[in-house]
């Protein structure tokens, strides 16, 4: 006889930042290595760039491989409703309006039931050698890691 399981479904997750290069993708990259058996993530700007390489390798220095996302813009969801929105600059809180999940609007923007806004340093002003830039990215991953563990890692 086979054993009853109860599925849950994963909760959706959508990190915004501005270009979607760095920020946005290492959360997306840090739920998905940590949380993914209870978290479906994504991630998106409000305009789309490129992966940023020094983003990608202090990841890749923790072992988890963001090479393989690209840059979205939101555009990419605006018909989809996530459980949870977070906003990881000021500027992609400001620019791209989350919307309630039962507002109704003409124009398409991503919604969301829950909408966070957690604003994290730009790596990406960091000036001076490559090992100081390096070190700036490090410490917003780090930071990134330590509120995504805070407020998604609780028990359901």
């Amino acid at each position: 006889m086979m054993c009853e399981t109860q599925i849950q479904e994963k909760m959706t997750v959508l990190f915004l930042c501005t270009h979607n290069s760095a920020r946005s993708q290492m959360a997306e990259g840090l739920l998905r290595a940590m949380y993914g058996d209870r978290y479906e993530a994504h991630s998106a700007g409000v305009k789309a760039t490129s992966l940023d390489p020094l983003a990608v390798q202090v990841m890749k220095d923790i072992g988890i491989d963001i090479s393989i996302q690209r840059s979205k813009s939101f555009d990419e969801f605006k018909d989809r409703i996530f459980d949870v929105a977070v906003t990881v600059c000021d500027r992609a809180n400001q620019a791209c309006p989350i919307c309630s999940s039962d507002l109704k609007l003409p124009i398409k923007f991503p919604k969301a039931k829950e909408v966070i806004h957690r604003s994290f340093k730009d790596p990406a002003i960091a000036r001076g050698s490559e090992e100081e830039k390096l070190e700036a990215y490090r410490e917003v991953r780090e930071e990134i890691k330590k509120w995504i563990s805070q407020t998604f890692g609780r028990s359901s």
